[in-house]
Formats: structure tokens, sequence, C-alpha cells
């Protein structure tokens, strides 16, 4: 019996320990999703910018609102292809919900992908799935190690491209909802959607003076599209980053609900095991009490009747 319940209580304490373990991951993930979030909505005035300036560059040049198209050397034989996902666990289906939507999009394309994985569990899962991967970048710890991570992707992806290996170039990530939720979503960054351009052409300016596009137009329509590149891949980086935080903290709250019903029972068993062996202790306590005492009744039963002072009696 001693042996189970110090079992039992060692068993406790484990539990307890991997609870504060828990307590501690939960706090981490709610203070990264705030920042994560924190710098998606920090990117909006700077990506309303960038629109603008795009439309004027459209609007003010029509052929060059085609330039991103038409000097793509297209081939259909090759897609590339950037899949957000996770270094760690612990985050539920994360990497499984992002890995099962891009391969069923990409089924729907023409073309082989070429994907570049970020993230080690992301890599292994579209390795597993037969999915040609090009190389596999580490996921960033903080806010601020997103934009070398976007520079680096970008300097790959060009490099590729400017080969001829692939004209288009697909995002996946997950996106975050209310609360613990999140969504897959994909988007195409290149070639450059021509709806997307043609609606950026009657977004109105914000003043009373119309833009005026400084030095050479094509020169200032590439550095806008190498911006809204960037500013995409980071928006998309950031909010997996956060969908990854609000997974982990979900999955933290059901381990910590799991670890405190797990605590609760062995508690109740630990208590029961302790009060039953308590009870036979007292059980054996009385018992010998009860021996002794019959024992030192019949003892003096035979001192009197060897001294004549009592009558013999049948024990």
């Amino acid at each position: 019996m001693s042996d189970t319940t110090a079992s039992l209580r060692r068993q406790i304490n484990i539990a307890g320990e991997l609870q504060s373990v828990v307590r501690t991951m939960k706090a981490l993930a709610a203070s990264n999703i705030g920042q994560y979030e924190q710098s998606v909505r920090a990117l909006a005035d700077y990506y309303r910018t960038i629109e603008l300036g795009l439309g004027a560059c459209f609007r003010g040049n029509e052929s060059a609102a085609l330039m991103s198209t038409s000097e793509e050397r297209v081939n259909d034989g090759a897609i590339g292809v950037i899949v957000f996902g996770s270094d760690q666990g612990l985050v539920g289906q994360f990497n499984d919900v992002i890995t099962d939507y891009a391969i069923k999009t990409l089924a729907d394309l023409p073309g082989k992908p070429q994907v570049w994985a970020i993230g080690e569990r992301i890599h292994a899962r579209l390795a597993d799935a037969g999915l040609p991967l090009l190389g596999l970048f580490a996921v960033p710890n903080s806010v601020k190690a997103i934009a070398p991570l976007v520079g680096q992707i970008q300097i790959e992806s060009e490099t590729h491209r400017e080969k001829g290996e692939y004209a288009q170039v697909y995002v996946f990530h997950n996106r975050p909802q209310s609360g613990s939720l999140y969504e897959p979503v994909s988007l195409r960054l290149l070639p450059l959607d021509a709806q997307w351009q043609k609606g950026l052409t009657h977004v109105r300016w914000p003043t009373g003076n119309l833009p005026e596009i400084m030095q050479s137009g094509t020169a200032t329509l590439r550095a806008l599209i190498r911006e809204y590149l960037f500013i995409s891949l980071f928006r998309a980086c950031a909010e997996s980053l956060a969908s990854e935080n609000a997974s982990r903290l979900a999955a933290m709250q059901r381990a910590e609900k799991n670890i405190n019903e797990l605590l609760e029972n062995m508690q109740h068993t630990f208590h029961r095991l302790r009060q039953g062996s308590i009870d036979e202790e007292l059980f054996d306590v009385i018992s010998g009490f009860e021996a002794l005492f019959l024992e030192a009744v019949i003892k003096k039963q035979e001192a009197a009747v060897e001294a004549g002072k009592a009558e013999p009696q049948l024990r």
C-alpha cells in the first residue's frame, strides 16, 4: 500500500511540474499573438500607400499596367510555391490543415509545383506528400526576424524565376480568425492579377491634387511592385505566426484541462488509498489492543484461581 501511495505522490508531483510548463507556454503564446497581430495592423497604412502608388502608375500608363505579366517568361510546366508552417510542435492540426489545403489547391492548378517550405514540421509533411521541395527556411521567432526571412525568400524566388524555372508564385499560410480559430488561405503573388490591377486604377486619390510620377515611370512601378511583394510576404508570415501561436494556445488550454482532470483523479485516488491505509493501521491497533486486553483479563483470572480467590472459569 505504501508503495502505491508513494508512486501516486511521484506522479502527482510530475503532473504539477507539467502543469507549470503548460501555463508558461500559454502565457508565451498569448503574448506572441498580440505582437504578430499588431505587426499586421501596422502594415495597413503602408500597404494602402503602396496601393495608391501602384494605382497612379497603372492610370498613368496603360502599357505599364500589364508590364509585370507581359515581361514574364510564362512556363506552364512549373509553379513556385511558398508554404508557411512551423518549426515547433504542440500546435494541434496547424501544419496538417495548411498542408492539406495546399495539396488540394495545387492539384487544381496546371503545372508542376516547386515548393519552398517555411518550417521543419511543414517541410516533413510536404515531403511525405510527395511534393518537390526547393528548400527550407527557419520560422522567425520574433517580429524583427520576419523582414530578413522575407528578404531571403525574395532573393531565392527571384533567382529561380530569372532562370525561367517558373513564372507563377503562390503563397499558402494560415490566417487568424476570432479567438483561437484560423483558416488556410492562398495568394497568387506573380504574375499580378489583371483584375486587381484594374481595380487599383479606380481607387480614389485621398487628396484633391492629382498624383504625378517622378522620373521613370517603369522604375517607379518596379520599385512599388517589389514593395508590394515584400508586404504580402511579410503579412503572410505574420498571420501564419499569429495563427501558430493561437493554435498552440488552444492546444495548451486543452492540455491544461486534461492535466487538471488527471490531477484531480490522482489526488482522489491518493486520498482514498491513504485513508484506507490509515483505517487498516487503526484496525490493527484496535485488534492488538483487544488481544492484549483479553490476554490481561485471562492472566488476571488465572492468578485469582491460583490464589483461591475465585472459582475456575472456562475459557
